[in-house]
């Protein structure tokens, strides 16, 4: 039994402080591997190809403002003993509407997006064997299968060792192109490109460095890792660094890819995920056929960390949506969580079914325009509804006086709002409306 000192603040015991240490790592790991996906190694290959090194600075600080998100989100976790969601609904019910529009048609078109990138690789490493469709429903079959039935623990292993293969496969690439440190270093200096929309590009750049919703979920992970509450705050900020130390390796080691690789040749690929397809291509004729193997294997871990951590992540989330129901008001503890009893309920279950089975319609007749659009602007507001909601809560009294917002939080999580508006805006603006009515 952990030791245990009253918190004045709550009236509730919490357990002694744990002394930080790399043996409890685990909830950063999952967050790092989910939040990290082939869209985001793409848009980094994209901006190494187009400005070299010069943006290296911006994916530096794109880590850093996901660092102060999920960091706060995981205090929100273990200060109060609630979960995010229970927050959430202390501001009021627009919070919950908004999520319930938001879970589900974003979840129906990532359903789609993610399985489609999960078979991307698997069809370029087979060939011959099956459609990219069919591909794509194995690897969302598979992804319920072993939600379904495997905890969180089992779960955080899996994930461990696929972000293992994606460290390797990138780390090795970024060697292999023999970058150039003195302009690298030379990028860490915060210079805008000299070209159209270079603010745009490099705010992109800041914004999409890993995660989106997986940010909200990191402190239900942190949950189901079984820490909760204040006791394993020291253990919780390490495991958040080393996830964004984690997410940087692999964002750096993607830009010097194409700053060498791409940027040196003049060479342009496609965004999107068939953008590291054609990267397969390139790294085969420059390097040979084992090298592009080996990168479409990284390529495949990448996107099925991010299928399996959403498929788990947001079913975690939407069960305690539901849960909120269920209590009458009552507040969702993070015990709850930690139990297990979250990844056993049928709201667990049933956003399983959601993320894998109707998303696979699209997979036979492409995506419908008008409901893409609405993902679009629904997937772009939720970050400053995140940034802005850990404003609110963490400097209420719904957070114990010691663990609320001090300045350098507040300034991180005030810019990281204005930046994700920014984004959300022009996310908004660039959608063809014209064409939705």
């Amino acid at each position: 039994m952990a030791d245990t000192t009253d918190n004045t603040a709550t009236g509730k015991p919490t357990s002694a402080p744990r002394k930080s240490s790399w043996k409890y790592i685990g909830p950063g790991i999952v967050v790092a591997a989910t939040g990290v996906g082939a869209g985001d190694l793409v848009a980094t290959l994209i901006a190494g190809s187009n400005f070299g090194y010069t943006l290296l600075w911006a994916a530096v600080i794109g880590c850093l403002v996901k660092i102060s998100l999920a960091e706060a989100a995981g205090r929100w976790h273990l200060s109060t003993g609630r979960t995010l969601f229970d927050g959430w609904a202390s501001l009021g019910r627009w919070t919950m509407w908004f999520f319930a529009v938001y879970s589900v048609i974003w979840g129906f078109v990532y359903g789609a997006a993610a399985m489609s990138s999960s078979a991307l690789p698997l069809q370029a490493l087979f060939p011959d064997v099956m459609d990219l469709k069919w591909w794509g429903i194995l690897c969302g079959l598979l992804g319920l299968v072993f939600v379904w039935f495997n905890k969180y623990a089992v779960f955080e292993k899996v994930m461990t060792v696929l972000v293992g293969v994606m460290f390797v496969v990138t780390v090795y690439l970024a060697i292999r192109v023999t970058p150039n440190l003195p302009d690298a270093f030379a990028g860490l200096l915060p210079v805008l490109p000299d070209e159209k929309d270079s603010i745009l590009n490099t705010l992109g750049l800041i914004g999409g460095v890993g995660g989106t919703i997986t940010l909200a979920a990191y402190g239900y992970w942190v949950n189901a890792k079984g820490w909760t509450d204040s006791g394993w705050m020291k253990v919780m900020r390490l495991d958040n660094r080393v996830a964004y130390a984690t997410t940087g390796i692999f964002v750096i080691a993607m830009l010097f890819v194409g700053a060498e690789l791409l940027h040196s040749a003049n060479i342009a690929i496609a965004s999107g995920d068939k953008g590291l397809i054609q990267l397969g291509d390139i790294l085969a004729d420059e390097y040979g056929s084992a090298t592009a193997k080996f990168f479409l294997i990284g390529f495949f871990a990448t996107s099925y960390t991010s299928l399996i951590g959403v498929w788990h992540g947001v079913s975690l989330m939407f069960a305690d949506f539901v849960a909120r129901y269920g209590t009458g008001g009552g507040e969702l503890k993070g015990e709850e969580v930690a139990s297990g009893e979250r990844e056993r309920s049928w709201p667990f279950r049933a956003y399983l079914l959601w993320l894998t089975f109707p998303p696979m319609v699209l997979l036979f007749q492409g995506q419908p325009f008008r409901l893409i659009i609405i993902y679009g602007v629904l997937g772009a507001a939720f970050l400053p509804f995140l940034a802005f909601t850990l404003i609110w809560l963490l400097n209420s009294d719904r957070t114990p006086r010691e663990w609320r917002n001090g300045p350098l939080s507040n300034v991180m999580l005030a810019v990281a709002g204005v930046l994700f508006v920014v984004l959300c805006v022009k996310q908004i603006w660039d959608q063809p409306w014209a064409e939705f009515f």
